[in-house]
């Protein structure tokens, strides 16, 4: 399961739009804080996100083994209608060859329509638990002070400790991130 493409790009432009912002009014400066969260890693580990990937695994599963069943039952008809070209007149070998480009023509409807349910369904799941990262992500940002927040989908590298992703899918699954923010990790004692 996937964030839609189109939220994706839009998250990204008005990350860049929000940065552009803070580098123009002069406000980017050494103090400011970054951090970035893998928002489709978080959506899909949360309770809800893995819930809501098994749903639609058994629903593409049972759509799969009808389209398969169909599909194994075309081709079986294609190849009696091959065996068959030799024997049958020429006007019944085209009506069987019509009729089989149209159930063709509607198993390929069929697969279209499935995949248009299987994404309505996706988006159906998945875009609650979106909006509750984001609002928990926004949460951690107040809290933490941090000026920032990049999908980390969009930066080429980052430092493990400015991920997010792993403290709002604990703040999620904790209650959905409701009241207080989960508390800062620790610092990391001096290595000697």
């Amino acid at each position: 399961m996937t964030v839609s493409r189109h939220r994706a790009v839009s998250l990204f432009l008005a990350l860049a739009a929000a940065l552009a912002g803070l580098l123009s009014t002069g406000m980017a400066s050494a103090q400011q804080k970054v951090a970035v969260v893998d928002v489709q890693r978080a959506v899909a580990s949360t309770e809800d996100g893995l819930r809501a990937q098994a749903t639609l695994k058994k629903l593409f599963d049972s759509r799969q083994q009808e389209l398969n069943k169909k599909q194994t039952e075309m081709q079986r008809q294609r190849e009696d209608i091959d065996k068959q070209a030799k024997v049958l007149s020429k006007e019944a070998l085209q009506k069987r060859v019509d009729d089989w480009q149209k159930q063709m023509l509607e198993l390929q409807s069929v697969f279209v329509e499935y995949n248009k349910e299987l994404e309505k369904k996706q988006k159906e799941l998945t875009d609650p638990v979106f909006e509750k990262v984001m609002g928990i992500i926004k949460r951690l940002a107040t809290t933490d002070n941090i000026d920032l927040v990049v999908d980390k989908a969009t930066v080429a590298y980052v430092r493990g400790d400015l991920d997010l992703t792993d403290r709002c899918v604990q703040m999620y699954n904790s209650g959905g991130g409701g009241g207080a923010a989960a508390p800062a990790p620790a610092p990391a004692a001096p290595k000697k």
